[in-house]
């Protein structure tokens, strides 16, 4: 291709492609305002004629404003590099790129560009939970800096958290598109404040909440990002998986370890990165070069793709947050997109059927050598508790002689009806419970066993199996064995 200078309005800038080459361009605003937020997304997304190939493409300030009012133009070279000219002509049928720009407030007749934006650039629509954590903490209330460039949290806050009553849906999604207005180059984007908290005071209840929000809305998008708080987002990721089994679209958790609004913050990288995931699979992402078969609950986070269930937070503080010890990488993110396309679910072949029950009286409990079960933790079932995740050593091994208690606890709680599920105390590896003669009399008393689940899904998975007592503990249901 050539270079060549052109003239448009009065324009000094250049634009570098063929002369024989033609593309078109239409300006459209977000907007913002409501219970539930709707952003309509400056595409980048080209109609050319085949084999061209642009380079860069340069407006300057006026040509600029005119497309953001919405009208849609026509760039023609002329065939003659001789006679170089540009000719702007009027044609309502094209298909667009838009210019990047961040959103502002919108008159009707923006609102109507922004409806024609969507006809004429289908992109995949993503609906964004917001839940808390420190992504959408205020820096200046939370933080405190101690010389430029690092901060510490204020002692004894935890963080300030907004109220839910005082966020908007629509200003929350502006000044998400204001601060990271990359988002809107990969898919429609709406947004809904679910709640705002911090992660360690989620629970069921909210895992609930948000499962049946999904279920509600699986139809409406082509994909789902969670704004979560790191400490429990393994906890909600898990709940997810196991709750809606069979749901076949991507649901993508994310957070980051300093709010949006903090210069070093890691956020803008982990809700680019997540978005790029979550959009991967849709046909209507124009930014995705091949198929991608991922339909499934999964951790977004310091440039890893992570299966949700598989997933644990293994650092406090470092970007690198998260990791999947015992299964392989989605995918890693850097100057590629690197998909591990053999590890990624394969549910299409399930039928989607939600559940929304789980049973919280669960307690882990790990082995710890010198203590006896029968002091420390007494009559569980007695007390109510109706399942229990045992964490023993290594591939399944436990204190085997009767005066440490293990084995005559374990008996007397399984005659009573109490679940007894074992986990490793081990990051990784599998578990072989049998090897071991303390392993095979917990087996053979009904203590159930199979491969290594985190401790985290194990526990949910106990809540989960209690209320539905047709499907085993060892049973698969997400990719979580």
């Amino acid at each position: 291709a050539r270079t060549m200078p052109v003239r448009a309005a009065s324009s000094s800038r250049w634009v570098l492609g063929s002369p024989r080459r033609r593309e078109v361009a239409v300006g459209a605003k977000g907007k913002k305002g409501g219970k539930k937020a709707n952003g309509i997304g400056d595409g980048v997304a080209s109609n050319f004629e085949d084999s061209f190939e642009p380079r860069a493409v340069a407006f300057d300030a006026s040509t600029a404003m005119h497309l953001q009012n919405g009208a849609v133009q026509e760039v023609e070279f002329l065939q003659d590099p001789k006679e170089i000219d540009l000719e702007v002509l009027s044609r309502a049928e094209t298909q667009i790129p838009v210019l990047q720009q961040a959103p502002g407030p919108m008159v009707p007749a923006q609102r109507e560009n922004v409806q024609l934006q969507a006809y004429l650039n289908p992109l995949p629509r993503v609906l964004l939970l917001h839940t808390g954590g420190t992504l959408g903490m205020d820096p200046n209330q939370s933080y405190v800096e101690d010389s430029p460039g690092s901060v510490h949290m204020k002692e004894g806050t935890g963080g300030h958290y907004p109220a839910e009553e005082s966020l908007q849906p629509g200003e929350v999604l502006s000044d998400l598109l204001t601060s990271v207005p990359e988002l809107t180059n990969f898919a429609h984007l709406d947004v809904n404040i679910v709640f705002n908290m911090d992660s360690c005071r989620l629970g069921p209840k909210q895992w609930v909440q948000l499962a049946k929000l999904l279920d509600k809305e699986r139809n409406n998008y082509d994909a789902f990002l969670i704004v979560h708080g790191t400490d429990t987002m393994s906890f909600t990721a898990a709940a997810l998986s196991l709750m809606l089994k069979g749901f076949k679209k991507p649901i993508v958790l994310t957070g980051s370890q300093l709010p949006l609004a903090m210069p070093r913050s890691d956020a803008r990288q982990n809700l680019i990165d997540s978005i790029t995931c979550a959009t991967a699979a849709s046909i209507k992402n124009p930014l995705s070069r091949y198929p991608v078969h991922f339909e499934e609950v999964a951790v977004c986070f310091g440039g890893k793709l992570m299966r949700g269930n598989r997933t644990r937070k293994v650092h406090s503080s470092m970007y690198s947050a998260f990791d999947s010890p015992m299964y392989p990488h989605l995918a890693e993110l850097g100057v590629e997109v690197e998909w591990n396309h053999h590890q990624l679910l394969k549910a299409q072949h399930d039928v989607y059927q939600p559940r929304f029950k789980l049973n919280t009286n669960v307690i882990r409990i790990p082995i710890v050598p010198g203590v006896d079960p029968r002091k420390a933790y007494g009559d569980l079932y007695g007390r109510g508790v109706r399942g229990v995740v045992l964490e023993v050593f290594g591939v399944g091994n436990m204190p085997d002689n009767n005066a440490h208690g293990w084995l005559p606890w374990l008996k007397q709680q399984r005659k009573k009806g109490l679940l007894v599920y074992l986990c490793s105390q081990c990051s990784a590896g599998n578990l072989h419970p049998e090897l071991y003669r303390s392993g095979s009399v917990a087996l053979n008393m009904g203590v159930e066993s199979g491969k290594q689940m985190t401790p985290e899904c194990a526990v949910i998975k106990m809540m989960f199996c209690l209320e539905y007592s047709d499907i085993p503990l060892s049973q698969p249901i997400a990719g979580e064995l």
